[in-house]
């Protein structure tokens, strides 16, 4: 049974507004003069994007400029759009029928589909009125069948105006291929945040994200290629929620990736081949030789570039601004859309909840940490109605949030734990994010890594 339009429309209202402040954020910077306005909105409407639905949407020059007017009057919220009037001689789910005939074969034009409809259902609407629908969703032909192409500037003139991350496969460690989830500023080189992981996911990403953020602030854009780590409806809620832009590269033209790219070729030339020497039974050693590497070896060393330290450029300015811890908890909860059976009930990654009566038939939002699916608060129409009921609970986390397996440890030259051996003798402890590793980023019952 499907739910009425203005359920449907309501339902995707977030992210119909996530796709469009991907679109806006940048165009919207009061800090570009005219002229380098035009250039982004001229061509991000020559672009084809990844719409809410996931498929390629073109979008004109006058909708985006519209949309950048009410980004900047009412931030955010104000991207969310209207519920759509549906007339009610055009049954919803004629027009969804017609939708899936054009993303079966865009090649199929709207006459074409009206007959189809006709000819199967014994009415249509006038092709017109199916064009409209179909522009509406981003369902044009040349929008189905064009490339799927982003853009982005990659030029920062100060700390944290662009981090760039990416994901680098490293050592074997307990029979598994470690991974290094790293963000870069790219104005001082400095590592910002980083977590070495065996899971190239979404979450790995976003720990990585989280340590960096709160340790060295909120960056303006952030800039990843198109992996599938890094292209994830829960990473773009979190950095709206931040008011951070997210920029991915083009498919094949990873412009401005430079950066990330030489800080790899270092971290392979200069810790990696110790690695393969070094005592690192497990993540956790491997975390600590790559902080110790890091904060004794590379950050204090001259950039060839830069002719500073990245530590020194990065800390030329103010103490950059850390967000409260709130809000960082807030952007980093996970959130599904279920609809509430006729029992008052919703399932959630094998589990069974009980809501509040009131939801029954309603598209509602469940917002949770990925490390405690015991604790779901459940929101509709953007107000809380209190917490889910556990009713029949068989996973307790994510499924992204698996349980490290932790080897026997291998012998070796130590040369990288000398390096941590002379960090912690000068510190006691890890210096920047590292010292928030016990409380933001093991792993807990009811925390977010």
């Amino acid at each position: 049974m499907r739910d009425h339009p203005e359920e449907q429309s309501r339902a995707r209202a977030e992210d119909i507004a996530l796709f469009r402040y991907a679109l806006v954020r940048e165009p919207a910077d009061d800090k570009l003069s005219k002229a380098e306005r035009g250039a982004l909105v001229r061509s991000l409407a020559a672009s084809t994007h990844r719409g809410p639905d996931g498929d390629p949407v073109s979008v004109s020059r006058p909708t985006i400029d519209r949309w950048i007017r009410a980004y900047r009057a009412g931030g955010f919220s104000a991207l969310s759009p209207r519920p759509r009037r549906i007339e009610a001689r055009t049954p919803a789910g004629l027009l969804a029928l017609a939708c899936d005939l054009r993303r079966e074969d865009p090649a199929r034009s709207a006459a074409h589909i009206a007959q189809m409809l006709a000819e199967s259902q014994g009415h249509s609407p006038h092709p017109r009125t199916l064009q409209r629908h179909f522009a509406a969703l981003g369902l044009t032909r040349a929008a189905l069948s064009g490339p799927s192409v982003a853009f982005g500037r990659f030029e920062a003139t100060h700390r944290n105006e662009l981090w760039v991350g990416d994901a680098l496969h490293g050592p074997v460690v307990g029979a598994k291929k470690a991974i290094l989830f790293c963000f870069v500023d790219d104005h001082s080189r400095l590592v910002t945040g980083h977590r070495w992981t065996w899971a190239e996911d979404t979450l790995s990403a976003e720990s990585a994200l989280r340590r960096g953020i709160l340790s060295r602030g909120l960056p303006a854009t952030v800039y990843l290629d198109n992996g599938s780590s890094f292209v994830s409806k829960q990473l773009l809620r979190a950095l709206a929620v931040l008011g951070v832009r997210l920029v991915h590269s083009r498919p094949g033209r990873p412009q401005g990736r430079g950066k990330i790219e030489r800080f790899f070729r270092t971290v392979r030339e200069q810790f990696l081949v110790e690695a393969a020497h070094s005592e690192i039974p497990t993540l956790e050693a491997l975390e600590a030789r790559f902080v110790a590497w890091v904060e004794r070896v590379y950050h204090p060393r001259v950039h060839s570039e830069t002719g500073q330290t990245p530590l020194q450029r990065f800390s030329a300015l103010p103490a950059p601004r850390i967000p409260p811890m709130a809000l960082v908890r807030e952007a980093f909860l996970f959130q599904e859309t279920r609809t509430v059976t006729k029992l008052a009930t919703v399932s959630l990654f094998g589990n069974h909840y009980e809501v509040d009566q009131a939801l029954i038939g309603r598209r509602i939002d469940l917002v949770f940490d990925p490390f405690d699916l015991e604790r779901i608060t459940v929101r509709y129409n953007g107000t809380d109605f209190g917490l889910a009921v556990p009713h029949k609970i068989g996973r307790h986390v994510h499924p992204m949030a698996k349980a490290a397996v932790e080897p026997a440890p291998p012998t070796g030259i130590d040369y990288l734990g000398l390096i941590e051996a002379r960090h912690r003798g000068a510190l006691g402890e890890p210096i920047g994010y590292s010292r928030l590793d016990d409380q933001a980023s093991t792993p807990k019952d009811g925390e977010l890594q």
